[in-house]
């Protein structure tokens, strides 16, 4: 299964690690410095134009990805328990 986390963007649910809101997590200097190196690292992918809301942290064949998406933490987690995925 899918999870549509923004724009013509999805990711397979076996391959998320976690979800997180950006205004609440990035105060702590771990995530600013791991969101550092995934943008240094080109690991990052820009799901929107529009002001971010969350990220989204995947994990395939030991190679990790950061999605940052418009969309809420708390959509992205209430799409993921209702089965609203693509």
């Amino acid at each position: 299964m899918y999870l549509h986390i923004g724009n013509n963007y999805s990711v397979n649910l076996h391959d998320v690690v976690g979800i997180f809101d950006i205004e609440n997590t990035t105060t702590g200097k771990f995530t600013k410095k791991f969101l550092e190196r995934a943008e240094k690292n080109h690991s990052c992918v820009y799901t929107t134009y529009e002001m971010p809301k969350s990220f989204i942290i995947t994990a395939k064949n030991g190679t990790e990805k950061v999605y940052i998406s418009q969309l809420s933490a708390y959509t992205l987690k209430k799409r993921m328990a209702d089965g609203q995925s693509k």
